[in-house]
């Protein structure tokens, strides 16, 4: 099994376990991954993100999502403080929902290097109009079993 993180990661030290600064942008913030100790096995990984947070680029005002992220991983496994510090990035990033969604995919792609990967980014109403974002790479290993991503449409408050 390799030990050293695939090329792309900015730095071989693990954040885990240590005192980090918050990055401060999403091109800033580092991404950690380690070695699936499971390669011989297809399996489905799932973080939710419930309260993330991002800028309007023209109002800067802030949106909310709800993102889901699930994959299938190949030799590496996304660490989980890692995730926490990058998408925290997003807090003073101005992008539009469609952006940050498949942004936080492609760089979570690019990264560890999944079989299979998608993202669901259930955004909040902004003018009335809630936005959801899904965006996807990889083949999905046959006979797997993906479970829905458990967040139900918007259909307003009651």
């Amino acid at each position: 099994m390799l030990k050293t993180p695939p090329k792309s990661s900015k730095s071989k030290v693990l954040q885990l376990g240590r005192a980090v600064e918050w990055p401060k942008t999403p091109e800033e913030a580092q991404i950690d991954c380690v070695p699936n100790p499971r390669t011989d096995t297809n399996y489905v990984v799932r973080f939710a993100v419930p309260e993330f947070t991002s800028i309007c680029p023209v109002t800067g005002q802030p949106d909310f999502a709800h993102l889901v992220i699930d994959y299938v991983p190949g030799k590496w496994l996304l660490e989980s403080k890692s995730l926490k510090l990058y998408v925290a990035s997003f807090r003073n990033h101005g992008a539009f929902h469609e952006d940050c969604t498949v942004m936080i995919g492609k760089r979570i792609a690019d990264e560890i290097k999944p079989k299979w990967l998608r993202i669901g980014g259930y955004w909040y109403p902004r003018g009335g109009i809630p936005i959801d974002v899904f965006w996807q790479t990889g083949k999905l290993p046959k006979g797997m079993w993906i479970p829905d991503q458990g967040v139900a449409p918007y259909r307003g408050r009651g």
